[in-house]
Formats: C-alpha cells, structure tokens, sequence
C-alpha cells in the first residue's frame, strides 16, 4: 500500500490559473491539447506512480544496488516498474512527435517528473538522465543519430547517461582527461574513467547510450577542448539492430549517503582494447556548448527533483500527525489526548512545509512554461522574452527548490519525533535522498556563481530589469486586492525593494572588483529566489481570491491557496530582510583570516 498520492488538486490549480495550458494551447505547437487533455494524462500517470512506483521507494533504499559480473542488479521491483512506464510510453510524453513522442508541453513534462521523484526519486534517475541524452542528440546531433538513437530512447526501450566527471575533476569539467583519437572511418576512440554516472549499467533495457566528454588529442586546454561523443553500450547497425558489446564496463558501484537504490556507476572506457567506439556530436571542442543546452533543463529537473521529495515528506508529516496523539492542544477538553496537528507549533512546521513546498511548485512550473514560449511561441520577441527569463530563473529554480526541499525534509523528521531519527520510519531517507540535489548539475554555489557572474549582466541589466517590473506590476495591482491581500502586498513590496538594492550593490561593485560579486553570491541568490517565490505566490493569491469572490466551483481549493499564500509572505518572506546585509557586507571578512587560520 502506498503512503503517497499525487497532489492533483494544487496541480489543477495551477496548471488552470498560475501557469495555465490553455495559453500554451494557443500556440501552434500544442493547438491540439487542452487542459482537460493534460488533466486526464497527469491523472492516469499519477495512478502508475501510486499503485507502481511508490511501494519501491523503501525497497530501494534498504536494498541498494550492487555488481553482478558485468551489469549492476538493481533493487526488487525496480525493473519491472520501469518496464511499466517504458510499455505504456510515458516518457515519450513531453517529446517531438517525429521521434515518437507525444507532442505535450514541457511543463506536462516538469509535472510528470515531480510525480516521477515523489514516487521514486532513485528510479527516476534513469528516465530523467535518458531525457537529457535525448535533449542533447536531439539539438546537436545529425539527422542520422536522431534517426539511429532517439526512437527507442524516447520510447524507454533504450536508456541514456551522461558521462562528465571524473575522479581528479570534479565539477572542474576541463580538466578531465578521457581521450578521443579519431579513425580513418570517421568514429573516434574513446579511453578513460567516468565517476559518478547514473544508470550506467543496468539491465531494465537492452541498450544503454552514453554521451561522453572526451578530449581529442590536439585538443586546447580547458573546457574549450571538450567535445561530446555517442558511445552506445551495444553499436547500433544501420537497420538499427544491435552489434557487438562496446568497450565500456561498469567497475563499481558508490556507497551513497541517500538515493542509494539508483547505481551510481564508475564506468571505464577502452580498458580491454584500443578504445570503446564513440561518434562525434556536432563538431570537436563544441562538446561543453552542446552539454549546456542539456544542462539548462537539467537543472530546472534537478529542481522537480527536490520537489517531489519534498511534497511527499509533507505528505507522510501531515499523515503522521493526524495519527499521533500527545498532550492537550490549547482549549481542548481533558480526557484523550489530541493529535499533534491540532498543536500551535506543529501547525507552523506544517504551514512551513506546504507553503514551501507550493513555492517551489509554482517555480518550477513557471520555468518549464517559459520554456515552451521559447522554444514556440508566437513570434521572435515573445521567444526571445522567454528564453531571457528562463536563462535569469534557472539558476534560482535549481538553487531554492533544493535548499528549501533539506528544510522541509528535515521538518518532516522532527514532527515525526524521535521515531523520525528511526530509519524503519521512513521520514529519514526523504532527508538523505534531497541532499544530492544541492550538488547535483553544478553545486548551488555553482548556481550563484553563474548568477551573478552571467545571468544580472544580460542585456546590461535589463533582463533583471524587466524581471523586476514584473513583480512592481503585481505589487502595484495587490494594493486594489483588498484586506485579505493587504500583507502580502506589503511584504512583497518590501521583497523587492531589498531585491533591487542587492541588485545595484552587486552590479555597481561586481563591475569593479569581481570577487565582491562572488563573495555575495550565494546569500544573493537566496534573496533573489525567494522574492520570484513571493511574487509567484502573490500571483496565486490574486487568483484564489477572485474565485474565492466569485464562488468558483474550485472555490475551496482556492481559499486554501489564499492562507498559504499569505503565510508564505508573512513568515517565510522577510528572510530577505536578513539577507540584505551579507550581500552587502563585501568580501573583507572572507579573506580576513589566512587558510591556516580558518
């Protein structure tokens, strides 16, 4: 029995109200979906994930994954419930139809992976990986490897990894050393060690394709020398049969802190030849440019990723705190104890943990509907608006949504009580699994750096500039919204006062000393995101207040949109307050201690 149920209902709302399809359905692209379309999909996905996926998520954390000759046994249950998803076709859902796929926005994509890591974070590390290869190959791959690869990737029957770091570089990608020699027939080589790549070897299909980074020889330093190869578990014929096993082995599995059912592999490539056999994506030294068009929505999945393990460690707090009886709640009658929920306190970390959790919904949502405007909207200056928004959320969607998911999986924890320290619970493993998310696609530091270092200068400022309207103009029309409104109005205005002081302390004193910029960084980035999250929540209270007025036949779900959307603003917004001076602060006390002093 599964202890998890896709929130439907705040998905509804959103995806009619917030980030609604019958927008996107105006454009050309998806002239052929609906909402009541995307509704009945997601319904039906969410009963896989409840009935299939969810029982799995313990198992594979008790049993893990291990080495078994030349493959990786994975835990019970995990290859038949992707043989599930695979045979019904759900991962060609959000795809190009002429590879098989379903047509639907990428924000039908986001949904379905929210669901997907709620369910099984770990599992879904296969298709999610498969998504970025596609991504790649799709944008920067010749008409011959879309022909060859994507066809049995987006239908699941074959999976994909992404093979980047190695053991001495880290998240340093240009100092990796694989190597590509190229062949008179045109492939190339390819020789060298891989750490950390997830799904490289199992056995839930009969192909695995890797896209490698590799190093070909006269190569220049760096990240400008990397270029990006197809390097398929099994070669591929023509016909699109399999040839022989590739050069490409599994040497171990890690012993991981959390996800622990996903195998991480270290993978070697060439080890028993002259080199596993690879082909070139696109054109040598181009490889980092290719893997950033993966990596973009790699982060805003790593993002999904948070959320869904952050709304199911709500969803079993809030389960527990129904059942568990102790003390007396204020006001209530001696006799048998109250349930926790009716305790003031728990009551704050239950609030804590929902609104949080609606925040990052709303972000990630947004995100992957920008990403559909950009990719088809209906003329040059709408794409182009919405790629620049996109571009300027990513990091903060990465950045906020894994932050906020270890504070919301740690509240999980302790509203469970001492029996949350107890692994058999299973409060524990939500903490453990979201862990990997701030590191995972570059750490959240990472994140800041990109920020602040690429993302506010765009267009001379005026990509944030145009964000910061956005958040004035729904500041200008909360003050007309009414009393019910009134502290969001106020709090939200504050936000971006902060916002935009941050903003010009960093433009003005980053152009003239970069480090003061990457000093402020990161408490910058928390700042930034959390005042997007405030004006996205406002955006919903707006909605739910008219329907609330209005009696709408959603009116019940709306009226809770409105209590969390002002806790959101009362007590989770003013962080930023606090966050103002240590971006301002500068880099004097960073470097005000030497490394042995420190």
């Amino acid at each position: 029995m599964s202890d998890y149920s896709p929130p439907l209902a705040d998905i509804t709302f959103l995806l009619q109200h917030v980030t609604p399809i019958d927008e996107l359905a105006k454009l050309d692209a998806y002239a052929e979906i609906d909402t009541d379309s995307v509704l009945a999909v997601i319904g039906e996905f969410g009963r896989l994930m409840t009935d299939v996926w969810a029982p799995t998520n313990a198992v594979g954390d008790a049993e893990g994954s291990h080495v078994e000759g030349d493959t990786v046994r994975t835990a019970t249950g995990f290859k038949e419930a992707y043989a599930a998803y695979a045979e019904a076709g759900w991962g060609a859902v959000p795809f190009d139809v002429a590879y098989g796929g379903g047509g639907f926005p990428w924000l039908v994509g986001i949904v379905m992976q929210e669901l997907l890591n709620s369910a099984n974070m770990a599992l879904a590390m296969a298709p999610l990986l498969t998504q970025g290869a596609i991504d790649a190959i799709l944008h920067h791959g010749s008409e011959e490897q879309r022909e060859k690869y994507l066809l049995k990737m987006v239908s699941g029957e074959w999976t994909g990894s992404m093979n980047l770091t190695e053991p001495d570089a880290g998240s340093d990608v240009g100092a990796l050393r694989t190597k590509a020699v190229r062949q008179d027939d045109g492939t190339y080589r390819i020789t060298g060690q891989k750490i950390f790549i997830t799904f490289g070897e199992h056995s839930f299909t009969d192909n695995i394709i890797h896209l490698v980074l590799a190093r070909t020889p006269d190569a220049p330093t760096g990240t400008k020398g990397i270029s990006c190869f197809i390097v398929p578990k099994f070669l591929v014929h023509d016909d699109g049969s399999l040839g022989e096993r590739n050069d490409v082995h599994v040497v171990s599995v890690e012993h991981k802190m959390g996800i622990k059912g996903s195998p991480t592999c270290v993978l070697a490539y060439g080890d028993n030849s002259d080199g596993a056999v690879g082909y070139l994506i696109g054109e040598e030294n181009a490889g980092m440019r290719y893997m950033f068009t993966m990596m973009n929505n790699a982060r805003l999945g790593v993002g999904a990723e948070a959320l869904g393990v952050a709304e199911r460690s709500y969803q079993k707090a809030l389960g527990y705190t129904k059942e568990r009886r102790q003390g007396y709640a204020p006001g209530a009658a001696r006799g048998e104890k109250s349930f926790i929920v009716e305790h003031p306190d728990v009551r704050r970390q239950l609030l804590t943990m929902k609104a949080y959790v609606e925040s990052m919904r709303a972000l990630v949502y947004k995100v992957a509907e920008q990403i559909d405007v950009a990719r088809h909207g209906a003329d040059d200056v709408a794409r182009t608006q919405a790629q620049e928004m996109v571009d300027l959320l990513i990091p903060l969607a990465k950045s906020y949504c894994t932050d906020v998911a270890e504070t919301v999986t740690s509240i999980g924890i302790s509203l469970h009580g001492g029996m949350g320290f107890i692994e058999e619970t299973g409060a524990a493993q939500f903490y453990r699994d979201t862990k990997i998310t701030q590191i995972y696609e570059g750490t959240n530091g990472i994140q800041a750096m990109d920020l602040v270092g690429r993302k506010l200068p765009m267009r001379a400022g005026g990509v944030l500039a145009d964000q910061i309207g956005r958040m004035k103009a729904t500041v200008e029309e909360l003050a007309g919204a009414g009393d019910d409104l009134a502290p969001i109005h106020r709090e939200l205005a504050a936000a971006v006062a902060a916002l935009e002081e941050t903003s010009n302390w960093i433009l003005t004193n980053g152009l003239a000393d970069p480090v003061q910029a990457l000093s402020a960084a990161t408490p910058f980035q928390r700042l930034f995101a959390t005042t997007v999250c405030g004006w996205l929540m406002a955006q919903q209270a707006l909605v739910a207040g008219r329907l609330v007025a209005s009696g709408a036949a959603d009116a019940d779900v709306a009226a809770v949109k409105l209590v969390t959307a002002r806790f959101f603003a009362e007590h989770l917004l003013p962080q930023v307050y606090g966050l103002v001076s240590p971006v301002t602060a500068g880099k004097d006390d960073l470097f005000a201690l030497t490394a042995d002093q420190l």
